[in-house]
């Protein structure tokens, strides 16, 4: 069966799919955030088969998400390290660390997002970076932009329609 690219979709969270959709590749990037960069250390991490790694580590690199870089020269040997594409994931992945602990660790948290200098526990959220509000949907949509599809806009569009009518719906429940 023939696996659906999704590099050339006009959408953004399709195109990001198409480098990290992959289970694996998203657990390869938590261990590069964790520090790890050699291949073993990644295998014994994560469990995984090495030609698979090897598959997800080459797709990381072409994706532009880590470099291979030589530690070792006899043999020749590579550790794989974040690039800045790699290293802005890191607000994706703990918004998946939030998301994940609030809705299936039912026997506790096995980790959480801490301030290093007092420890205490954070929860990550999006903010507007010019008036400072946390992101909503209560306030903030997602909009066709210049480059947007047909398919696309339609989407959107479909999407203001049922906003629109959630609002009025909740005007006539609170009359």
């Amino acid at each position: 069966m023939k696996k659906t690219n999704f590099a050339e979709m006009p959408c953004p969270i399709a195109r990001s799919l198409e480098r990290v959709g992959e289970w694996w590749s998203i657990l390869i990037l938590r261990d590069a955030y964790y520090g790890m960069t050699r291949f073993d250390e990644f295998e014994k991490s994560l469990g995984i088969a090495p030609n698979m790694l090897t598959r997800r580590l080459n797709g990381l690199v072409e994706g532009g998400l880590m470099e291979r870089r030589p530690y070792q020269t006899k043999p020749v040997r590579y550790e794989y390290v974040l690039t800045e594409r790699g290293r802005d994931f890191r607000p994706v992945m703990l918004a998946l660390l939030t998301w994940g602990n609030k809705h299936f660790a039912p026997e506790g948290l096995a980790i959480f997002l801490a301030d290093e200098r007092d420890g205490h526990m954070v929860e990550p959220i999006l903010t507007d970076p010019l008036t400072g509000d946390a992101i909503t949907s209560e306030h903030h949509v997602v909009r066709a932009g210049p480059a947007a599809s047909e398919r696309m806009r339609q989407r959107m569009a479909l999407s203001a329609e049922r906003r629109a009518a959630a609002r009025v719906a909740k005007q006539g429940a609170q009359a």
